[in-house]
Protein backbone atom coordinates (compact mmCIF):
# COMPACT_ATOMS: atom_id res chain seq x y z
CA UNK A 1 0.00 0.00 0.00
CA UNK A 2 2.86 2.55 0.73
CA UNK A 3 4.32 1.75 -2.02
CA UNK A 4 1.13 2.95 -4.20
CA UNK A 5 0.84 6.07 -2.00
CA UNK A 6 4.28 7.06 -2.30
CA UNK A 7 3.96 6.66 -6.33
CA UNK A 8 0.79 8.55 -6.66
CA UNK A 9 2.62 11.78 -4.12
CA UNK A 10 5.30 11.43 -6.82
CA UNK A 11 3.38 12.16 -9.52
CA UNK A 12 1.74 14.83 -7.80
CA UNK A 13 4.94 16.61 -7.60
CA UNK A 14 6.06 15.92 -10.82
CA UNK A 15 3.01 17.95 -11.31
CA UNK A 16 3.72 20.74 -9.57
CA UNK A 17 7.25 20.66 -10.98
CA UNK A 18 5.95 21.46 -14.27
CA UNK A 19 3.25 24.12 -13.57
CA UNK A 20 6.59 25.87 -11.25
CA UNK A 21 8.48 25.95 -14.22
CA UNK A 22 6.47 27.49 -16.50
CA UNK A 23 7.06 31.24 -16.00
CA UNK A 24 6.59 34.43 -18.77
CA UNK A 25 9.94 34.17 -20.78
CA UNK A 26 9.15 29.80 -21.78
CA UNK A 27 5.30 30.40 -22.24
CA UNK A 28 5.24 30.46 -25.95
CA UNK A 29 7.00 26.91 -25.74
CA UNK A 30 5.17 25.34 -22.63
CA UNK A 31 1.67 26.59 -22.72
CA UNK A 32 -0.77 24.95 -24.99
CA UNK A 33 -3.01 27.74 -26.64
CA UNK A 34 -0.57 30.42 -26.24
CA UNK A 35 2.05 28.88 -28.29
CA UNK A 36 -0.27 29.56 -31.47
CA UNK A 37 -1.88 32.66 -30.14
CA UNK A 38 -0.61 35.27 -33.22
CA UNK A 39 1.31 38.57 -31.30
CA UNK A 40 -1.72 40.70 -31.43
CA UNK A 41 -3.50 38.52 -29.31
CA UNK A 42 -0.81 37.50 -27.22
CA UNK A 43 -0.84 41.11 -26.17
CA UNK A 44 -4.22 41.14 -25.34
CA UNK A 45 -4.24 38.30 -23.63
CA UNK A 46 -3.05 39.01 -19.69
CA UNK A 47 -0.04 36.07 -19.28
CA UNK A 48 1.06 37.40 -15.75
CA UNK A 49 -2.66 36.95 -14.21
CA UNK A 50 -3.05 33.89 -15.66
CA UNK A 51 0.08 32.25 -14.66
CA UNK A 52 -0.82 33.29 -11.12
CA UNK A 53 -4.21 31.17 -11.99
CA UNK A 54 -2.63 28.48 -13.51
CA UNK A 55 0.22 28.04 -10.66
CA UNK A 56 -2.26 28.29 -7.86
CA UNK A 57 -4.87 26.36 -9.47
CA UNK A 58 -2.47 23.58 -9.60
CA UNK A 59 -0.91 23.62 -6.59
CA UNK A 60 -4.68 23.40 -4.56
CA UNK A 61 -4.96 20.63 -6.93
CA UNK A 62 -1.49 18.40 -5.92
CA UNK A 63 -1.97 19.68 -2.14
CA UNK A 64 -5.43 18.67 -1.71
CA UNK A 65 -5.75 15.32 -4.37
CA UNK A 66 -2.07 14.45 -1.82
CA UNK A 67 -3.77 15.03 1.05
CA UNK A 68 -7.18 13.40 0.45
CA UNK A 69 -4.92 10.42 -1.09
CA UNK A 70 -2.78 9.88 1.99
CA UNK A 71 -6.46 9.98 4.21
CA UNK A 72 -8.14 7.54 1.56
CA UNK A 73 -5.35 4.99 1.70
CA UNK A 74 -5.60 4.53 5.56
CA UNK A 75 -9.30 3.71 5.44
CA UNK A 76 -9.41 1.65 1.71
CA UNK A 77 -7.43 -0.87 -0.77
CA UNK A 78 -4.75 0.35 -3.14
CA UNK A 79 -7.38 -0.28 -6.52
CA UNK A 80 -10.02 2.72 -4.24
CA UNK A 81 -6.95 4.51 -3.58
CA UNK A 82 -6.15 4.81 -7.17
CA UNK A 83 -10.03 5.68 -7.86
CA UNK A 84 -9.91 8.30 -5.54
CA UNK A 85 -6.52 9.58 -6.59
CA UNK A 86 -7.43 9.61 -10.44
CA UNK A 87 -11.14 11.55 -9.81
CA UNK A 88 -9.59 13.98 -7.33
CA UNK A 89 -6.85 15.05 -9.81
CA UNK A 90 -9.40 14.64 -13.41
CA UNK A 91 -12.62 16.16 -11.78
CA UNK A 92 -11.52 19.81 -11.40
CA UNK A 93 -10.15 20.08 -14.47
CA UNK A 94 -13.15 21.32 -16.12
CA UNK A 95 -13.61 23.92 -13.89
CA UNK A 96 -10.24 24.94 -14.52
CA UNK A 97 -10.71 24.93 -18.74
CA UNK A 98 -14.23 26.96 -17.87
CA UNK A 99 -12.80 29.73 -16.11
CA UNK A 100 -9.44 29.90 -18.37
CA UNK A 101 -11.81 30.34 -21.16
CA UNK A 102 -13.88 32.97 -19.55
CA UNK A 103 -11.48 35.34 -18.15
CA UNK A 104 -8.54 34.63 -20.32
CA UNK A 105 -10.50 33.91 -23.43
CA UNK A 106 -8.73 35.27 -26.71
Amino acid sequence: MISIVLLLLVSNLLILLATQLVNEKNADLLLAGYNTMSKKEKEKFNLKEYLIFFKNFFLKLVLYSSLITIISSLFFEEFYVVIIYSTCILLPLPFFIIKSNKNFKK
